[in-house]
């Protein structure tokens, strides 16, 4: 099974809960050049919405973000894994942080239909050093 696992750095902003507005953001990085190599939303609230942007290069998010008003909290830290969808992939890494008493507090993955998959994996900010050394980043 061939996969990668990288720590990646991302940033919460929350906007309010009302058509759009993940695409007005989005969009307004897509014009400044910030790539994402990932993306969530999570509802925090009855009106608003908390966006997580994983930047492939997190010193321009600040940067542009910053010109842009946005306001933006971070860094923080997750593992970012990419590879070959097959199955039990995930088990495998989380037998793992298990075997190292890491908690896996949350969790995102998705595969594309075509043999490959994404996933991120947030732990503990104190477990972060130790779960990127467990799984050998």
């Amino acid at each position: 099974m061939a996969f990668t696992i990288q720590g990646v750095d991302y940033y919460y902003t929350t906007v309010r809960d009302q058509p759009g507005e993940a695409y007005k953001l989005l969009h307004l990085l897509e014009g400044m050049g910030v790539n994402q190599l990932a993306f969530t939303a999570t509802p925090v609230g009855p009106s608003s919405t908390q966006l997580a942007l994983f930047p492939e290069d997190p010193g321009l998010l600040v940067h542009e973000a910053q010109l842009a008003g946005i306001v933006l909290d971070g860094p923080h830290q997750a593992l970012l894994v990419q590879g070959d969808d097959e199955l039990g992939a995930l088990a495998g890494i989380h037998q793992k942080l298990y075997d190292a008493n890491i908690n896996v507090y949350a969790s995102t993955g998705v595969t594309d239909g075509k043999g490959s998959f994404g996933y991120l994996i947030y732990v503990k900010g104190d477990d972060f050093e130790r779960a990127a050394e467990t799984l050998g980043v």
